[in-house]
């Protein structure tokens, strides 16, 4: 018996356009940036020109496109697709702000709260001992925990690297040392109860970070703190836009890539975003 693999419409497949939300500023500062790494290392030729090619990564990292599909619309193979892809994300990766730098730019306009949250991006399933820290038992599903802050307003000022899912939200701001860069900075954080016990300073002391009060069995909450508990949650709100401004990005609906990668995926969308954002 013979099989008939062929395409339905023909050898070649279908090429269809699609409406991409992205600002021509935007484009011009990712071709700029192209344009300066090719300068940069001696690179004097590509299957593309830098303008087409600052259009088909953000389509890859927004509608999580395969490389092989905007790869057969335009001539190329998908290993140059993927490869530039992984370029343009570091290249964007390299611009994003540090925890100190990023504090620094509230105070300076007399900012003096940041608000705090972390949020799990989604991995493949993957088999073996190596990844099992990356299951997360509170969301029941492998992925990544990703520490962010941002201002009042809910925009994006900083992202922690991507760590394993396993991990605690206070465990992960212990290790970027986040107290203590607020403290420097003049700043307090106000967080969700997930962050209870972040915290260490004294009774005398300013804390740096505010997250509300748990209840127990035996003290329930008194209607002063429930409406403190509202007042926060009002307060808080912004860092969910911020976050839904980051996952729009369907690539981060669930990273198919190597967990390795997802820092500087993160941290490149963070700049895109903030660049979509400000313009």
């Amino acid at each position: 018996m013979k099989k008939n693999n062929a395409h339905a419409e023909g050898p070649d497949g279908l090429v269809h356009t699609a409406r991409l939300p992205l600002s021509g500023a935007t484009l011009n500062h990712l071709a700029t940036l192209i344009r300066g790494h090719c300068k940069k290392i001696g690179s004097r030729w590509r299957a593309l020109p830098a303008g087409k090619i600052a259009g088909i990564v953000p389509a890859v990292l927004r509608c999580d496109r395969r490389p092989g599909d905007p790869a057969g619309g335009n001539g190329v193979h998908r290993t140059t697709v993927a490869r530039w892809v992984r370029e343009v994300v570091g290249l964007l990766a390299a611009r994003a702000p540090r925890l100190d730098r990023a504090l620094k730019r509230i105070t300076r306009p007399g900012g003096g709260v940041v608000l705090l949250d972390g949020s799990l991006i989604r991995t493949r399933h993957r088999t073996g001992a190596e990844n099992r820290k990356n299951c997360s038992g509170k969301h029941r599903c492998h992925g990544l925990l990703v520490i962010a802050l941002t201002d009042d307003n809910g925009r994006l000022l900083w992202v922690s690297a991507a760590r394993p899912g396993r991990t605690s939200g206070i465990t992960a701001c212990r290790h970027d040392r986040l107290t203590a860069h607020l403290r420097a900075a003049g700043l307090g954080a106000i967080a969700d109860l997930g962050f209870v016990g972040l915290d260490d300073s004294g009774p005398d002391t300013d804390p740096a970070v505010i997250p509300g009060c748990e209840a127990a069995r035996s003290q329930p909450l008194t209607r002063g703190r429930k409406l403190s508990h509202k007042a926060l949650a009002a307060v808080r709100a912004p860092v969910e836009h911020g976050f839904a401004h980051l996952k729009n990005r369907r690539v981060l609906g669930k990273v198919r890539t190597d967990p390795k990668w997802a820092t500087a995926l993160v941290r490149a969308l963070l700049v895109l975003t903030n660049h979509e954002v400000a313009r």
